[in-house]
């Protein structure tokens, strides 16, 4: 209970964080639309993996040589606009029309995607984006008292961890619906266009 309030405001801040948009939700509802159900929770099972990498670092003080080193921290930034392009290309390349244009584009199939590569993406797009990055350094040296024992503040990364999950796992479960999917899917070649566009914009801003 000392820590309550302390917990209280890490709470509050990971829910605004982890709410807004970004690339952990482009990633999710590109794969619950494209893939299913089954495999947009393993992704957002990899993003919510990914909390506790940034935890890790945090704790172990990896975070305070990454603020004291701006080349360390550019460099996370370039490799991760070249993942996240990386992934935009592929959507833009995938979303080529085929050679009928008669084709009903909402009845396309997509191969099944093995768990693990959903469980990869997922950790990789949330573990390479320096915007968490940034807000698990703040929460840990503005947030957290340095007084905070070491597994109270493990606890509050497996509390993040968890609510991460949740919070993609619900995206998920509603963006998986017949009508919702539906919806996107009738949209087909659009969709994945729009999905390639946002990623690669996304990439550019984490860059810049």
């Amino acid at each position: 209970m000392n820590y309550l309030d302390e917990f209280l405001l890490i709470a509050v801040a990971h829910f605004f964080a982890v709410a807004s948009p970004g690339p952990d939700f482009a990633v999710v509802l590109k794969q619950s639309v494209q893939q299913g159900r089954r495999n947009a929770l393993w992704t957002s099972a990899g993003v919510g993996a990914a909390i506790l990498l940034h935890v890790a670092y945090c704790v172990l003080g990896v975070a305070l040589i990454l603020t004291q080193s701006p080349k360390v921290f550019m460099g996370l930034k370039y490799l991760a606009g070249a993942y996240l392009a990386y992934l935009g290309v592929q959507a833009l390349r995938a979303a080529k029309p085929g050679a009928n244009l008669n084709d009903n584009i909402a009845n396309k199939t997509v191969p099944a995607e093995p768990v693990w590569f959903a469980f990869r993406r997922g950790f990789l797009t949330n573990a390479l984006n320096p915007k968490a990055t940034l807000f698990f350094m703040s929460l840990f040296t503005l947030v957290i008292s340095p007084a905070t024992p070491t597994i109270v503040q493990v606890s509050y990364g497996v509390y993040m961890a968890l609510a991460t999950w949740a919070w993609f796992s619900m995206l998920s479960i509603v963006l998986c619906k017949t009508k919702v999917r539906g919806f996107f899917q009738r949209s087909g070649y659009w969709f994945e266009r729009c999905i390639g566009v946002i990623l690669i914009a996304l990439a550019i801003r984490v860059v810049i």
